[in-house]
């Protein structure tokens, strides 16, 4: 008995859910990103480092990959030094280490993967 099959593999369709996949990680760290700012977790003082130096980086989402970037010279030290007596006037939460919520063993763990899994089936129109 002889059998034969024949693949046909259809590159468009990998094409748009390739897309589909790149602008649901860009839309899931702009998520991320927000939820933070919403948290009022960020130590703020002039509002600098939550509002105009911290960014979703997009440069690698091709990649697979995308980051939340705070670019003032002073967001190092105040995340990894969580002793440090943060004003709680203008973010009532506000600590170091502010993205450890949403990092593995946080209370908002899932909330990446679980928005990533509504933005993908969003874009693919699987939704």
């Amino acid at each position: 008995m002889a059998v034969k099959s024949t693949i046909k593999i259809d590159q468009g369709k990998i094409r748009k859910l390739t897309r589909a996949s790149i602008t649901a990680l860009e839309k899931t760290a702009e998520a991320v990103h927000t939820e933070i700012v919403q948290a009022q977790i960020m130590p703020r003082d002039t509002g600098a480092l939550q509002n105009e130096s911290t960014f979703v980086d997009y440069s690698n989402s091709s990649q697979g990959s995308c980051s939340i970037v705070s670019d003032t010279p002073y967001a190092r030290r105040l995340y990894y030094h969580p002793e440090y007596q943060f004003s709680k006037d203008e973010n009532p939460n506000a600590r170091g280490k502010w993205y450890e919520p949403w990092m593995r063993g946080g209370e908002h763990e899932t909330f990446a993967r679980d928005t990533f899994k509504k933005n993908y089936r969003r874009e693919t129109g699987l939704w």
